[in-house]
């Protein structure tokens, strides 16, 4: 009965140590004395107790870590990055398998040589440009380490999934400098901007102006006209006026020296009426009266004459002789 027993408690360890329990997104690889046998997958597993031997599980789930290093620039500035980078197995064939497990003695090694690549090829890469034109580059640095280690991981099977530059600094007397060159060059934009609006106010105030004084000398221009218009009609219509009157008086018989006084009269009247302070002196006396009479009779006297005479005043010469 105790042999049955110590059977029975045997082959209860063996099925014990024969179970293998793989969880989702990893793999195990077995050796057997030491030499690659074959990569268990996620689930329930079995394996030769003391023969085989689980010598390595691996995740092939997304892994990330972060960096943080600095470089030197082509004219000697120090820059600070801090990256993040996400990487994972390549697949799950067996030989990808096989690399991830054999190609590094452990997974210290392979983070220190990945860690160590990624800086080396960005370090590179700044090498050669110069302190004002690294923050501009960001995707190009990203660019330029993934060209760079894609073929490189392959071969140690894994993949580079994303490479992240959360932050690029340069040291505190560098930023200060870049500080005033960004302060000085937006006070000479914000002056430039302000030289030209300046300068557009000013132009459209000419030109406002400009076209006042053009509106205003034609509006000048077109009253002059009417003014004129006006005062040739009123001299036509005066004209048509004094010679019917004059025509009247004839055939009634009467003196035509009364158009002359009421005229007289009525610029008097007029001055009266429309006077704004100006100071007009005419002689109001029996003397004066008498006298302006006589001058406007005389006037008509000579122009009578004259049409009586049959003399007629030769128009101006115009032209050369």
């Amino acid at each position: 009965m105790n042999f049955l027993l110590l059977l029975l408690g045997l082959a209860i360890v063996l099925i014990f140590l024969s179970v293998v329990i793989v969880q989702q997104g990893t793999v195990a690889v077995i050796t057997v004395f030491g030499k690659y046998a074959r990569v268990l997958r996620p689930g329930l597993n079995f394996k030769i107790p003391f023969i085989e031997v689980i010598y390595r599980r691996i995740s092939i789930q997304n892994r990330s870590v972060e960096l943080a290093f600095q470089a030197i620039t082509a004219d000697q500035a120090n820059v600070n990055f801090k990256a993040m980078l996400v990487y994972s197995v390549l697949n799950q064939e067996e030989e990808t398998v096989k690399n991830v497990a054999f190609k590094f003695i452990d997974e210290a090694s392979f983070m220190q040589a990945l860690i160590r690549t990624i800086e080396g090829s960005i370090r590179s890469f700044v090498a050669t440009k110069r302190q004002s034109e690294i923050l501009a580059l960001r995707s190009e640095i990203i660019e330029h380490v993934k060209s760079q280690l894609d073929t490189l991981l392959e071969s140690w099977g894994y993949h580079l999934t994303d490479l992240q530059l959360n932050d690029i600094a340069f040291d505190e007397v560098i930023m200060r400098s870049m500080a005033q060159v960004v302060a000085s060059s937006n006070l000479k934009a914000a002056a430039e901007n302000e030289g030209q609006a300046l300068l557009i106010t000013k132009t459209k105030a000419a030109e406002a102006e400009g076209n006042a004084i053009q509106i205003s000398a034609e509006a000048e221009k077109k009253a002059s006209q009417l003014r004129g218009q006006g005062v040739a009609l009123f001299r036509e219509e005066v004209a048509k006026g004094m010679a019917e009157s004059a025509k009247v008086m004839n055939e009634a018989k009467l003196d035509a020296s009364l158009i002359l006084f009421s005229i007289w009269t009525e610029a008097i009247k007029h001055f009266a009426e429309n006077g704004q302070g100006n100071i007009i002196f005419l002689d109001g006396s029996t003397d004066g009266m008498d006298k302006t009479m006589k001058q406007l009779l005389a006037v008509q006297t000579l122009n009578s004459s004259i049409e009586s005479s049959g003399i007629i005043t030769p128009p101006p010469i115009s032209g050369k002789r």
